[in-house]
């Protein structure tokens, strides 16, 4: 009897957990294999396999949307974005969670209260002002953006994930005489390998996938990103969906990649983070 109400309630709570991990995994699939589908096929029959792969997709699309040079610079953005980003939230986020300093609490408040500023409302005033500082259409004209729109999540995961941790370790370095620096980067930072996973992945993905600012900041071609270069697949009367999903495969593997190498430590650094000592 208790046999059967046990497997009565995991199948009862893990068929609808396996049915909704199938509709997330799907897309991927159906992206991937549509992406080798001629136009004709996928005209017919956008959901059924392919009768021959068209490996050619990839290419074409590659050469269409020059997606070398796009990928470069969304890879360049990405990487110093998060590189600016990891290091300053998680200074940040030490100093907010373990000091109580004159003024703490106007940062820490202008850092929550920007994360409810609607992004798209920035578009136009950031536009003004890099116009008027010299940065518009430059290769790094996005990363400042980039790492402000990013910083207040990652600090605030990184205050709630150190507040988890006692300070005992950290006493008993300074006694040792280690400096404040050292505390920092050699001990701390390692501890907090999981919450900096789950900010490498969100980093990462948000700015591989930004468009809005990319499209209004950029106009020279040697220094758009990925997101822009999407848009060369579709015109006003015609789209070749093959080319655009063997595209938008090409954009998603490198974010898959990531999520694939830092999956297991996200969880635990979410619910680690959510924690308020």
């Amino acid at each position: 009897m208790k046999k059967t109400k046990s497997f009565l309630s995991s199948f009862v709570i893990n068929v609808p957990i396996m049915l909704l991990s199938i509709t997330c995994f799907f897309p991927v699939v159906w992206l991937i294999y549509s992406s080798v589908k001629t136009d004709a096929e996928f005209t017919v029959n956008p959901s059924a396999f392919p009768t021959k792969i068209h490996l050619d997709n990839y290419m074409n699309a590659f050469k269409r949307a020059n997606f070398g040079t796009f990928t470069f610079n969304s890879l360049l953005n990405s990487m110093i974005a998060l590189t600016l980003v990891l290091i300053i939230s998680f200074t940040l986020g030490y100093l907010l969670s373990r000091y109580r300093f004159k003024g703490r609490n106007l940062i820490y408040g202008t850092l929550m209260a920007s994360m409810m500023i609607p992004v798209y409302a920035l578009i136009v005033p950031v536009f003004i002002q890099e116009k008027n500082l010299g940065f518009l259409n430059t290769r790094f004209s996005l990363i400042p953006i980039y790492v402000a729109l990013e910083l207040p999540t990652a600090v605030f995961l990184i205050d709630g994930y150190l507040k988890s941790i006692s300070i005992d370790l950290e006493d008993a370095a300074a006694i040792d005489g280690a400096s404040l620096p050292r505390i920092m980067f050699t001990i701390m930072m390692p501890i907090s390998k999981p919450i900096l996973s789950t900010i490498i992945i969100l980093t990462f993905m948000h700015v591989w996938n930004e468009f809005a600012f990319a499209q209004v900041l950029l106009t020279d071609e040697k220094i758009k990103t990925i997101p822009i270069g999407l848009t060369y697949f579709t015109s006003q009367y015609s789209t070749s969906y093959t080319l655009l999903l063997a595209a938008l495969a090409m954009a998603t593997i490198p974010v898959i990649i990531i999520y694939l190498f830092f999956y297991n430590k996200i969880m635990e650094g979410m619910m680690a983070g959510a924690i308020k000592g």
